[in-house]
């Protein structure tokens, strides 16, 4: 790393060495302008004018590009999101830092929360910071440091955005998107090194005790963007940090690989006494839910919070090399397949327009039968409706129906995704058809072979030998399934079949040792928990956890673009909303795009949370996993997210909801070109938005996680007539979400009836190729003992007695326990040493008198019950 170091150095020194070479005598100045957001109406000139009129107005005061000259574009009440400008004074070079405060939120997601500073200059011998050695640059991140210590609240907040400007990667410095990046991630490290994560963990700790900010936020009618400025400095390099920290590159050197299993440790388990950094983040989040702390940027909040989880517990891929030690420790045979793996290889369904022309060729009477069949082959035609055509009326929906305009549209739109998403799975979604040769059966064949490999369950297997007993013997053996006597050859066939599909989760396991340790707890002894991430976060959520959920079910809710605003609901949009409103049409478009994409990425940032914690609480324990998805489901977490989905999906995912010229890096290198409302309109050349389509992924393995195995659960998805719904998600042609789509009509397609299943075969045949078969599952036909009447809320608390016995048992450990040993000796008892008041000796016979002659006792009753 050392070398690749030094070589940028070079790279970066070289450059500006032969600029300043070109420079003849005097002091060249040199101005790196970051995007214009926006320009108030309020200035002086009367018009909107770009960076370069601000130059030319500079340049008629003739005065240097210093703090004076900054006062006076402050005057002019520019808008720009931050200024950038060092001095070129012979062969040194003095960096001055200057922000000025911008009326709107960013648009990118790393984005520069700058707010107008006076002049800092920042003289490191005479050099750039590209230039310093590391032994200099490490002396100027601990001079930073020990200013951070000071009483002043506006002289801390000078140094914290230096050292923003640091994690940003010096971009005044680069002239390429590649150098800020690498600068980035060099500088995190060195940061990091220093000491600077727990320098802001102190100062973050400051801001959310800071009751003067709460109360002035809650007296104010309107809160805005200037009332989160340092808390959004603060979140904004501690997320810097962790974001480089955490990617792992080949090229990292070993000392960085120490530093980050470092900073990972000090992020999951308490340090000093303190709890893990993700429960004071969770603590933000129900403090701004409740309405405490009305003006915490909750977006920036949530991004970290997701982003620490994945850092301390892994993501889905490190998850997965964990399932498969987890079941070599408990002895069960390896996974037959990676699911990560099959969900790539897999192609989105979209059948063929001709299939349809097809059946009809080959299923078609004579010409003489065909006058009295028409009608009902046309009829039949007609249900039968494939998978990218079908538009079913919404039972909820209460808009006006859509236009022939809209629908013609949404169809373009939808072959748009198509072609966008082939580049996704490296493959055409629907091969095109032959031009001149005529269609044969085997072109339009399913492929051959199925994704998934079939499971069965232990369950299954005893269900399907209590029938076979009760049928040819007429009585059972209750959970034998190695006795075959009295039954028919083709039921050892079967029950052979059964076994050799048989697969064990971690779950059974675990449920079977919980069982154990409730039936004998003194011979099985105390259970010997490790003390992993996981367990220490769960251990740290127990007792608020519900109150976490509600929270981000609450801001998911504020969130979704099918809610509608309401005067109890949250306000989310404290951190992006400018104290001036907009009072142009290209001023209020930018800030439209700005709240939709900010809440987007709140959509992103919770569903991609919730997975997380579900999927590593359920590898580390199933009670643990079932203990929040009960909270979830408790919170109508399921009707939220059909809600969610009550929209036209597909243009959600094509939504454009940003401004490519102002993401990071690019709008600190490149000339920020000038802004329209054509240019707005028109957006970036991406037909789909990869945020939106990881967000409904989320949603859909979210949905999946709680209803699965669940008959109650999954009644609420039959009565909240969530099928057309979850149908008309199948027109994103994308594969892994078409796959849970599927799999949440394949567990209720049992109870919609025979209709439905007759009207809907193309989903069915979609379902039958996509989704893991389960042998002796009649999900097609209805035919399960579970598709008959019950007690729902029998099956509920029954679980929800399980949880609380498991949680009582491993984490509250009573001391008046029935288990617990009793001193029976009355000398001993009596001998035992209490402690008591200071002043109790006073008012010894008082409290005598009062607790022990005064109170009459009855012996007899006392014998009794002892």
């Amino acid at each position: 790393m050392a070398t690749a170091t030094a070589a940028a150095k070079g790279s970066r020194r070289h450059p500006r060495a032969g600029k300043r070479s070109e420079a003849s005598g005097g002091s060249r100045r040199a101005l790196w302008t970051a995007p214009l957001w926006n320009l108030s109406m309020e200035m002086q000139m009367g018009t909107q004018q770009s960076c370069q009129n601000y130059i030319a107005t500079l340049k008629t005061w003739n005065l240097p590009l210093t703090g004076g000259a900054l006062k006076k574009i402050s005057r002019l009440k520019m808008c720009g999101e931050y200024f950038f400008v060092p001095e070129m004074q012979g062969a040194g070079v003095k960096v001055n830092l200057q922000y000025l405060q911008r009326d709107y939120s960013p648009v990118a997601e790393w984005r520069c929360v700058h707010h107008k500073t006076e002049a800092k200059r920042k003289n490191v011998q005479g050099k750039e910071w590209l230039e310093l050695e590391e032994d200099a640059q490490k002396a100027y991140v601990m001079g930073l440091l020990d200013r951070l210590e000071v009483v002043s609240r506006e002289r801390r907040l000078k140094v914290a955005r230096a050292v923003l400007y640091l994690a940003q990667g010096t971009f005044g410095e680069c002239d390429s998107e590649v150098d800020v990046l690498h600068w980035s991630r060099y500088n995190c490290f060195l940061l990091y090194q220093m000491g600077t994560f727990s320098a802001f963990l102190e100062l973050l700790h400051m801001e959310i005790d800071n009751s003067q900010a709460c109360s002035s936020a809650l007296r104010k009618p309107a809160i805005s963007i200037a009332d989160s400025t340092e808390l959004r400095v603060l979140l904004s390099v501690m997320y810097l940090l962790v974001e480089n920290i955490r990617l792992e590159r080949e090229t990292d050197s070993c000392r960085w690989r120490t530093a980050r299993e470092t900073f990972r440790t000090e992020l999951s388990f308490s340090m000093h006494n303190e709890e893990p950094f993700a429960l004071l983040l969770f603590s933000m989040v129900t403090k701004f839910c409740s309405g405490l702390a009305p003006h915490f940027p909750i977006k920036k909040v949530l991004l970290l919070l997701w982003k620490v989880v994945m850092f301390t517990l892994g993501g889905f891929e490190h998850l997965q090399v964990l399932k498969v030690q987890k079941r070599a420790e408990l002895g069960l045979p390896p996974l037959a397949e990676d699911s990560i793996q099959v969900v790539k290889s897999m192609r989105a369904a979209s059948p063929p327009s001709y299939t349809l022309d097809l059946g009809e060729s080959q299923l078609a009477p004579p010409p003489s039968k065909l006058r009295g069949r028409r009608g009902s082959r046309r009829q039949l035609l007609t249900k039968q409706d494939s998978l990218d055509i079908y538009n079913e009326r919404d039972l909820f929906k209460t808009e006006e129906p859509a236009t022939e305009e809209e629908e013609e549209s949404a169809g373009d739109g939808e072959r748009t995704l198509d072609g966008e998403l082939d580049l996704l799975e490296q493959d055409p979604l629907v091969p095109p058809p032959p031009s001149q040769a005529p269609l044969s059966a085997e072109r339009v064949a399913f492929p051959k072979g199925l994704p998934w490999a079939p499971k069965v369950r232990q369950k299954d297997i005893e269900h399907f030998l209590e029938m076979s007993r009760n049928k040819f013997i007429g009585f059972t053996l209750g959970q034998d399934t190695d006795t075959l006597v009295g039954l028919p050859r083709p039921i050892h066939e079967s029950v052979k079949t059964l076994k050799q599909h048989k697969y064990i989760s971690i779950a059974d396991v675990q449920i079977k040792n919980e069982e154990d340790l409730e039936k004998c707890p003194m011979s099985l002894g105390e259970e010997v928990v490790p003390e992993t991430p996981c367990e220490i976060l769960y251990q740290g959520m127990l007792y608020s956890l519900p109150q976490y959920m509600i929270a981000l079910l609450k801001i998911l809710l504020a969130a979704a673009p099918t809610s509608k605003a309401k005067t109890d609901s949250i306000n989310i949009l404290a951190d992006v909303l400018p104290e001036e409103m907009p009072i142009t049409v290209l001023q209020s478009m930018k800030l439209g795009i700005d709240v939709n994409r900010h809440k987007e990425i709140i959509v992103k940032s919770i569903s991609a949370l919730l997975l997380l914690l579900l999927k590593h609480f359920k590898l580390n324990h199933i009670y643990q996993f079932e203990y929040v998805s009960q909270h979830l489901v408790f919170a109508n977490c399921i009707p939220l997210i059909l809600k969610f989905f009550n929209q036209n999906i597909l243009s959600y995912i094509t939504a454009k909801n940003s401004i490519s010229v102002l993401d990071y890096p690019c709008c600190t290198i490149q000339d920020l070109p000038e802004l329209t409302t054509e240019s707005l309109e028109a957006g970036d050349n991406n037909q789909f938005c990869w945020r939106n389509l990881f967000s409904c992924i989320n949603l859909l393995r979210l949905l999946n996680k709680l209803t699965k195995w669940k008959h109650s659960r999954t009644m609420m998805l039959v009565v909240f007539k969530s099928a057309p719904i979850l149908k008309r998600a199948l027109k994103v042609k994308q594969a892994m979400l078409q796959l849970y789509v599927l799999k949440l009509l394949k567990i209720q397609t049992k109870y919609l009836g025979r209709q439905w299943r007759k009207s809907n075969m193309k989903t069915m045949s979609a379902i039958y190729q996509k989704v893991r078969h389960r042998m002796n599952d009649d999900w097609a036909y209805g035919n399960d003992i579970d598709a008959r009447p019950w007690d729902f809320q029998a099956e509920e608390c029954t679980l929800r007695a399980n949880i609380e016995a498991f949680n009582s048992r491993r984490y509250d450990k009573p001391q008046d326990s029935e288990f617990s040993p009793v001193d029976n000796c009355l000398q001993s008892v009596l001998g035992q040493r209490l402690d008591l008041p200071e002043d109790f000796h006073y008012s010894y016979e008082l409290w005598l008198e009062r607790e022990v002659f005064s109170q009459p006792i009855c012996w007899e009753e006392l014998l009794q019950n002892h």
